[in-house]
């Protein structure tokens, strides 16, 4: 657990550090996305990331990595803005923004961690492309909760799936890095 811990923290500096700078480029101008936007926006990338898994012929030079980057950064956003509301006009400085962006991170963490202790890290042992598809099926059901305006019978709300994905993205850009080494240890 302790490596997990300092992999996902690394992870997530590097995702931090991406969203700082659009931030900085930008501002907050993601502020007026309503959810639905931003679920879209989620799912895009995850259809990307699994149309590069299936296909072999690539013609946008990006990888898995920076897609998953995405769905990280879009998932931290629309808890933001499930705590905060939208907006119509962006109204947040990147300071604060990024405050905002550490504490929906110090939550999802610590979900991951108690997660982590229950099911005795079981991601280690799965492949990039199912958690792919995990992403993929927390998507379909926060589309089905959208659709329903927010109105569940027994499921978790939007906001526990969105921690999810932040999680199983991580977890895939951990096993990326980790298949990565292993090259580079062989070449």
């Amino acid at each position: 657990m302790q490596d997990t811990s300092k992999q996902y923290d690394a992870v997530i500096a590097t995702c931090k550090s991406l969203f700082i700078k659009k931030m900085s480029d930008y501002g907050s101008a993601w502020r007026i996305l309503r959810l639905p936007s931003l679920t879209d926006q989620i799912f895009i990338k995850a259809q990307r990331i699994r149309g590069l898994q299936q296909n072999a012929v690539r013609k946008v030079d990006e990888g898995e990595v920076s897609e998953f980057m995405g769905i990280v950064n879009y998932c931290i956003m629309a808890l933001i803005q499930l705590e905060k509301g939208v907006v119509e006009q962006p109204d947040l400085s990147v300071n604060k923004a990024t405050g905002l962006y550490e504490k929906q991170v110090a939550i999802t963490k610590k979900l991951m961690e108690d997660k982590n202790h229950d099911y005795g890290e079981a991601w280690r042992e799965m492949r990039v492309s199912s958690l792919t598809d995990l992403i993929l099926q927390k998507l379909l059901r926060v589309k089905s909760i959208e659709n329903n305006e927010g109105n569940t019978q027994v499921s978790e709300g939007v906001d526990a799936n969105y921690q999810d994905m932040i999680n199983y993205a991580v977890f895939a850009m951990i096993l990326l890095e980790e298949k990565q080494a292993v090259i580079k240890k062989t070449n």
